[in-house]
């Protein structure tokens, strides 16, 4: 089940419209509500999952997620139907 704030962090990554806006905690904090593990080096957050074979490197801007990185985990929810099916 999905709180209301991982709800509409998941959405708002989902619609692709605010890639540029996204809160790093916030994408992280997501990440770890779908179970991924994370291990963090200098200021990479390294995520991975059984059964899904990419990993996902984070690095902050400041305090926002990189757009190309929240596209990376776009593709990753909708390829492995993550979070999707938390109705």
């Amino acid at each position: 089940m999905v709180n209301r704030k991982h709800r509409e962090v998941l959405e708002r990554i989902l619609s692709g419209r605010s890639d540029a806006n996204i809160g790093f905690s916030d994408l992280t904090g997501l990440l770890h509500h779908l179970e991924f593990a994370e291990r963090i080096r200098g200021d990479h957050h390294i995520f991975w999952k059984e059964g899904v074979v990419e990993i996902i490197n984070l690095q902050p801007r400041g305090a926002k997620a990189k757009p190309y990185q929240v596209r990376q985990v776009r593709g990753i929810l909708l390829r492995y139907k993550l979070g999707v099916s938390d109705e």
